[in-house]
């Protein structure tokens, strides 16, 4: 079974950019979809992103789309995911998911324990 951890959240100004990484282990890592939700406080968990397994094929909820960009790289096992032009709302939790595709957090069986992403204004 594949288990998740993501890296690389933090604090960045607005206007800022960061890139996450959720590195996966113990499966056949091509064979999920892979997603990125983010929880704000106080908030409900909400998708960002999704990627169908070898990378063909991109979604994202209308808040992030033209300033974040889902990726993966199989060979190294890692999905990515470039914040660009990020917002004081994009503060959150962020987590990668594996499943299968869609946007509800009931497409993805197994999920990572997160990185706080904090942008200040």
């Amino acid at each position: 079974q594949v288990q998740l951890v993501e890296s690389g959240g933090g604090l960045v100004q607005a206007g800022g950019s960061l890139r996450l990484s959720c590195a996966a282990s113990g499966g056949t890592f091509s064979s999920y979809v892979m997603a990125w939700f983010r929880q704000a406080p106080g908030k409900e968990r909400e998708f960002v992103a999704a990627i169908s397994g070898l990378g063909s094929r991109t979604y994202y909820a209308d808040s992030v789309k033209g300033r974040f960009t889902i990726s993966r790289d199989n060979a190294k096992n890692t999905l990515y995911l470039q914040m660009n032009s990020l917002k004081p709302e994009d503060t959150a939790v962020y987590y990668c998911a594996a499943g299968s595709w869609g946007n509800r957090m009931d497409n993805y069986h197994l999920w990572g324990q997160g990185t706080r992403v904090t942008v200040s204004s």
